[in-house]
């Protein structure tokens, strides 16, 4: 490794490439070849071509007949997904139903006042309040809901539930 960095080298290797540089201007005292134009061995053809022969070849008569309404055939439907199911057709629907409270004149029943959707319903104790959902109770905290299967769902006092309930 210490040769490769000594003065010498670098001088060395420095009057080898002056040198190569030197013969390659001299032309190494080598000649160029002599280069001439080649006699071919071969006779040109006497016939050309029959040109007017091809016009029969590509003429519209001799192409197939096109079928337009032919089906492709790069066409697949093997990367086409399946159509998915249809959903079933909903049998239920959810209503918001809250309880506002009751009130009661005389001998006469309870009526409950309850707030189904955006619309106010007054109802006595066993009157419906919505499709096949019932009034069963009413205190000052909650009141008691049922439907024809004797399903009950209790409601607090001014707080909103969901309930689900079939489509008429």
């Amino acid at each position: 490794m210490q040769k490769m960095r000594s003065r010498w080298f670098a001088i060395g290797v420095h009057l080898g490439l002056w040198y190569v540089f030197y013969l390659a201007v001299t032309h190494l005292g080598g000649k160029t070849p002599q280069f001439r134009i080649a006699e071919s061995g071969t006779i040109p053809a006497l016939n050309p071509v029959p040109v007017a022969k091809m016009d029969s070849l590509f003429g519209a008569d001799q192409l197939p007949q096109a079928q337009t309404n032919m089906v492709n055939p790069f066409f697949t439907k093997y990367f086409v997904p399946a159509p998915s199911p249809q959903p079933p057709v909903p049998t239920t629907r959810k209503i918001e139903v809250t309880y506002q409270g009751f009130y009661e004149a005389g001998d006469d029943m309870k009526h409950a006042v309850v707030k189904v959707g955006g619309d106010f319903v007054v109802a006595s104790i066993g009157a419906p309040i919505a499709t096949n959902l019932f009034v069963a109770d009413a205190t000052l905290q909650n009141l008691m809901l049922t439907n024809l299967t004797a399903q009950t769902n209790l409601l607090l006092l001014n707080a909103k539930k969901e309930i689900e309930i079939p489509i008429k």
